[in-house]
């Protein structure tokens, strides 16, 4: 894939809770396709039959890391922006890369073309909304092991600390709308 002519992606990272969903479909409301890299996981694991839970997830992903993830990279997640590419898309967000190598992959297929936001909330507020949240929905405790995961295995904070922008997501859904919706502009990504 070396013709990327023009094009832009936008990937949001951030800890689980951050925004990096909700970011990703005020986006897609907008009409710019969306690769979701939580999607592609649970997908990975409903074709190997595994039940999807909280667990099981991050099971799944320590086994990928432990495996060396590149080759589930190249063959269930990048296709995916290929495909984009090929059919015309010049825009693509992303709801984050889950680890350092997905980071690195993404920055190696698409050379100059990925910009990076890290939304980052407060702790104690993301594991209130986390709580709240109709679709996997955690306890405190549950949040705390998913943040030492995600950090110390997964690699998760790399992304993040390697970011181009960050959104401090601390407000409403209306503050985070408005603080996006600048920084895209800012970014000339709307085409």
């Amino acid at each position: 894939m070396s013709e990327h002519k023009n094009v832009k992606i936008i990937s949001f990272v951030g800890l689980v809770g951050s925004g990096k969903t909700t970011a990703a479909t005020h986006m897609a409301d907008k009409n710019i396709p969306k690769v979701s890299f939580g999607d592609i996981i649970r997908q990975s694991m409903e074709r190997a039959h595994i039940e999807h839970t909280p667990e099981s997830e991050r099971s799944f992903i320590a086994h990928l890391l432990s495996r060396g993830h590149a080759q589930f990279i190249e063959q269930h997640t990048l296709k995916h922006f290929y495909r984009l590419v090929e059919a015309g898309q010049r825009r693509i967000i992303t709801d984050g890369s889950s680890s350092l190598e997905e980071y690195r992959a993404l920055l190696s297929a698409f050379p100059g073309s990925v910009t990076t936001i890290a939304l980052v909330t407060s702790k104690h507020l993301r594991y209130q909304r986390l709580e709240k949240r109709t679709h996997h929905p955690l306890t405190r405790t549950e949040a705390v092991a998913r943040d030492i995961a995600e950090t110390e295995h997964e690699y998760k904070a790399a992304p993040i600390a390697l970011a181009d922008h960050y959104i401090i997501n601390n407000g409403s859904k209306e503050d985070l709308y408005s603080q996006l919706d600048q920084l895209i502009h800012t970014l000339d990504f709307i085409e």
